[in-house]
């Protein structure tokens, strides 16, 4: 492991850890799940990845009128011991994902989990489907090896067909499969039209899978809580949409001819407001 890449903060004794590696994505998936077990569980700081060997800060901030040092993205690892003897679990968080020199990113990552003998490595996503917000979100599988992927079809999780996995929480994976390093992603299931807002849903339902998987107890309700108030969120805005949608067509049709003419008013003379 490279010194200048990677500064330790602590060196325990883990036993048999696995390693749940999260970035910024579509939904922010792995980001929800990242910071939520974080906030819920015990860990304790591991190391800390020198951010001017990846990313290029654009730019200073001054305040009050005094020009303040750059600032990158935190990308750190964090480790917790399993009160219960079983398998030790470490957590790497990275703020955001480097414009260049993302395979080289990878590796540092991975240099770390060979350092501490990672027997698996994690990561999640989101799988863009035709699933309507209202609906459950399933949760996808895909592994390193043949070996692994057995292991998730016996939890129903492999899905016929190919996938690509954009960004870091995919990449990470090749890499390990380039390192003969034992990896699974999980996926949940985001609305295509939904792929920029943050979704707590396919977060929560990732969430029950994984923690069985690194025999993690956690409390949801928090989770759910915010699943619950996104989806109402989404819910209300769908509905606001389709009024709009259903007003402008069924719109006579001379007013259309006037707001063509830029005319911008009722025959009353009361403002025709469209918000299309």
């Amino acid at each position: 492991m490279n010194k200048d890449l990677v500064k330790l903060t602590a060196r325990p004794r883990l036993y048999s850890p696995n390693m749940l590696a999260c970035w910024p994505g579509v939904g922010n998936v792995s980001l929800i799940i990242a910071t939520y077990l974080r906030s819920k569980l015990n860990f304790k700081d591991l190391a800390e990845v020198n951010p001017a060997n990846f990313f290029d800060p654009i730019g200073v901030a001054a305040v009050d009128s005094i020009i303040e040092e750059p600032q990158f993205p935190q990308s750190k690892f964090y480790y917790r011991k399993n009160d219960a003897g079983g398998e030790d679990l470490i957590l790497f968080i990275g703020e955001d994902q480097p414009s260049a020199k993302s395979y080289e990113l990878a590796n540092c990552v991975l240099d770390v989990a060979t350092r501490f003998h990672v027997k698996r490595v994690y990561t999640c996503a989101a799988a863009l489907t035709r699933i309507h917000h209202t609906e459950q979100p399933r949760v996808w599988g895909v592994a390193t090896n043949q070996t692994v992927a057995r292991y998730l079809k016996k939890l129903e999780l492999i899905q016929k067909g190919n996938l690509q996995i954009a960004g870091l929480n995919g990449l990470l994976l090749g890499v390990a499969k380039e390192r003969e390093i034992d990896g699974i992603c999980l996926l949940g299931e985001v609305p295509s039209y939904a792929s920029r807002m943050p979704n707590p849903m396919a977060a929560l339902a990732v969430l029950k899978v994984i923690s069985k998987m690194l025999d993690v107890k956690i409390d949801t309700v928090e989770l759910s809580s915010l699943a619950d108030e996104t989806r109402e969120k989404m819910r209300q805005a769908a509905a606001e949409a389709m009024g709009q949608y259903i007003d402008y067509f069924t719109q006579p049709i001379w007013e259309q001819e006037q707001e063509g003419e830029g005319e911008g008013e009722d025959e009353d003379g009361s403002g025709n407001e469209e918000g299309v």
